[in-house]
């Protein structure tokens, strides 16, 4: 693992090797700058997404101890909460990059925390997912604009546009629920056929504005594990405008709320990609993002 400068809410830096010999905390925040490159050699739009929403919220960093009026709980729960920076990452090898995902989450599993991974883009869950593998069974809840069953995209089936397909192929996923689905360029014809014929739940971005989060939190049942994996575009560009591929109607922060909120212990783990922090000139998506992740894990450990 890298060292990074800033930690997420200036929490304590840890390593793996310390996390998994003595348990010391009950999330364990990493960055994943890069996963499986379409282009080889090329950096990941998403790449300095990590430590955009590490950076994000200087002023929260000192109030640990204060309520906090979305939650109702302090800032980051009860929960014991520790930086292992970035892992190491390459432009050239996804290989390399998917097996130091996975062996972080691994390791945080087998420390007995929760991991929560900031990306990087879209083909950094798919490591992560697979490394609940004896962790399970597990649900998957996407937040994201596109649906993600390509086959494949230039050769290569682990990129960002796979991460669902690869996951419904895990044995250990038990379900999946997609949530803010909309616009075009998200899939093909066939490949919503795929999603619906394996039992994924989809639910556009316009019926979670007609019918509110309610249906898609009903879809998870209430004794699942589930891995939330929020891609930056499944936000409304108002909120997140750092994304590669804005796309009108997405979900808002008070909805993004009532879901983490609504899954509550059931989150297992989270993954944050797909910023774009270049796109993001006012810093507003970075801190959406730091909010919601500080609600994932107050939700995971509200405490009394």
């Amino acid at each position: 693992m890298s060292e990074t400068t800033k930690t997420f809410h200036d929490v304590p830096c840890a390593t793996l090797e310390g996390l998994e010999a003595d348990v010391a905390a009950d999330v364990a925040v990493f960055g994943a700058p890069h996963g499986t490159p379409y282009k080889p050699g090329t950096p990941s739009h998403a790449c300095g997404g990590a430590a955009a929403v590490r950076g994000a919220l200087e002023w929260y960093s000192v109030a640990r101890t204060h309520l906090d009026m979305d939650s109702g709980n302090l800032v980051m729960g009860s929960a014991r909460v520790v930086d292992l920076g970035d892992v190491t990452a390459s432009l050239e090898d996804g290989a390399a990059n998917r097996a130091a995902i996975r062996r972080t989450v691994e390791g945080v599993l087998a420390a007995g925390a929760m991991p929560l991974m900031l990306g990087g883009d879209d083909s950094t869950p798919i490591p992560l997912i697979a490394a609940f593998e004896g962790h399970g069974p597990v649900w998957v809840v996407q937040v994201d604009a596109h649906l993600d069953w390509r086959e494949e995209v230039e050769s290569e089936p682990l990129g960002f546009s796979s991460t669902m397909r690869r996951a419904s192929e895990m044995g250990h996923v038990e379900g999946i629920v997609q949530i803010g689905i909309r616009g075009p360029g998200s899939a093909r014809p066939s490949d919503l056929a795929d999603a619906t014929r394996w039992g994924a739940r989809v639910f556009t971005g316009r019926d979670v504005h007609l019918h509110g989060i309610e249906s898609a939190l009903a879809a998870v049942p209430q004794d699942a594990r589930a891995i939330l994996t929020v891609d930056a575009d499944g936000l409304d560009p108002a909120l997140c405008p750092g994304v590669l591929l804005p796309a009108f109607g997405g979900l808002g922060y008070q909805q993004m709320l009532d879901l983490i909120t609504g899954l509550g212990d059931r989150i297992a783990a989270a993954a944050f990609v797909e910023f774009v922090p270049e796109r993001d000139p006012a810093g507003l998506g970075a801190q959406a993002l730091a909010r919601l992740a500080s609600n994932v894990i107050s939700a995971r450990f509200p405490g009394a």
